[in-house]
């Protein structure tokens, strides 16, 4: 299956969650078989090279593309979350939202200084929650060894965000 194939299995919701936004739903996409393996096989393909020691994936949609990219390259999966979500003790990030502020939090063994990691997530759009990913990578001297997006909603320029990471998106809208 085509990347052209995959993209016809994101839908467009408009108007959703509010007026004038356009949601892109993968939930169409979760529901092919061929076409969640096509997308887990493009996401293996540009991991390839970057050395990665471990992937972190970002909640909660980013976990299902982390830990399915994790099995096929046979790599740790760590989990990123919002602030109260995680059981032991974690490291959390300050990040800006259009309109306030969030916290992410990853466990503090998660990051091994010096290690090479895999930021994944389904969708990036303004870019602040893979930013703020990255920020806690280097807080704990790890490596950004690549972060890899399914979608990318190129009019919010996300890509900004992330500065000079190396960022590959297999869709673009």
């Amino acid at each position: 299956m085509t990347l052209n194939e995959v993209r016809s299995l994101i839908r467009a919701v408009p108007d959703f969650p509010k007026p004038g936004i356009v949601f892109r739903d993968i939930t169409p996409l979760l529901a092919h078989p061929e076409g969640f393996s096509a997308t887990i096989d493009a996401l293996a393909e540009r991991a390839a090279g970057a050395r990665a020691d471990a992937i972190l994936a970002i909640e909660s949609r980013g976990f299902i593309f982390g830990a399915a990219l994790a099995h096929r390259l046979g790599l740790p999966l760590q989990l990123v979350r919002k602030k109260g979500k995680l059981p032991r003790e974690s490291l959390s990030i300050r990040y800006e939202l259009e309109y306030g502020y969030d916290h992410l939090e990853v466990h503090t063994d998660a990051i091994e200084p010096g290690g090479r990691y895999l930021i994944v997530d389904d969708l990036i759009a303004t870019g602040g929650t893979a930013s703020a990913t990255a920020r806690l990578v280097r807080q704990q001297q790890g490596i950004v060894a690549r972060c890899l997006f399914v979608v990318e909603l190129s009019a919010l320029n996300g890509r900004e965000a992330l500065g000079d990471l190396p960022a590959i998106s297999l869709l673009s809208f």
